[in-house]
């Protein structure tokens, strides 16, 4: 797995605190790229694939050319997106650039965002995104892959305080499909981005699992991971 540093999402239960925020970002170590490759290099034959992750990789314009090193020395790419960039998707998508997407899905589009100890709502795709990000773009991504042009996912963290079950359903609704593969990952109170979110305690497996098996229809493979 590669992490590539940087990202327009500011979802207050990120763990990643350390690829999301620049003050933080300033602070890690770096690898070089050339140190990168030659670490593939040294392995071809015995890897098979490489993940590139975040932040979000597809802030980066530099993407694709990056991917393309990686393709040359014979690796597999999977890539985990937020959906927020659905031209670059498009883009490395049609040029075989990626082997295999994997898309979060933070909520339905309709439903608010209830902000602790306030009695205002927001959107939450509003709440955590930069303010050049549209809903419209999330909403293309999904649509794009969902024509099968690659091997994907789609995936959404569940945090208590900020979904409840009608939401599940609703995104079940939204994204759903015959070749559609959704997974339901439970939330990690540990280093967010929003310290307060340390002190949730994680959904039920039990509670997940259920939800996970009511939406399965919707879905070729629904399960909680």
């Amino acid at each position: 797995m590669v992490f590539l540093a940087g990202c327009n999402f500011r979802c207050p239960w990120c763990y990643s605190s350390e690829l999301v925020l620049p003050l933080k970002i300033a602070k890690q170590p770096r690898i070089s790229e050339k140190e990168f490759f030659d670490f593939l290099r040294e392995r071809q034959g015995l890897l098979e694939g490489v993940v590139v992750c975040g932040g979000e990789p597809t802030i980066h314009k530099e993407l694709p050319q990056f991917i393309q090193k990686i393709k040359n020395l014979g690796y597999s790419v999977k890539l985990d997106t937020n959906g927020s960039n659905p031209e670059m998707l498009k883009n490395l998508i049609n040029i075989n650039l990626v082997d295999y997407i994997a898309m979060d899905i933070k909520a339905p589009l309709a439903p608010k965002f209830e902000i602790r100890n306030s009695k205002f709502e927001i959107p939450l795709y509003e709440r955590i995104m930069g303010e050049r990000i549209k809903v419209e773009d999330i909403e293309k991504s999904v649509e794009f892959l969902k024509k099968g042009l690659v091997d994907f996912e789609f995936r959404t963290t569940c945090v208590p305080g900020v979904h409840k079950k009608e939401d599940f359903l609703e995104i079940a609704k939204w994204i759903g499909g015959p070749n559609v593969k959704y997974y339901l990952q439970n939330f990690r109170p540990e280093k967010t981005i929003d310290p307060e979110f340390e002190k949730i305690k994680p959904f039920p497996d039990e509670f997940l699992k259920q939800i996970a098996k009511e939406i399965s229809p919707h879905f070729k493979v629904c399960q909680l991971r």
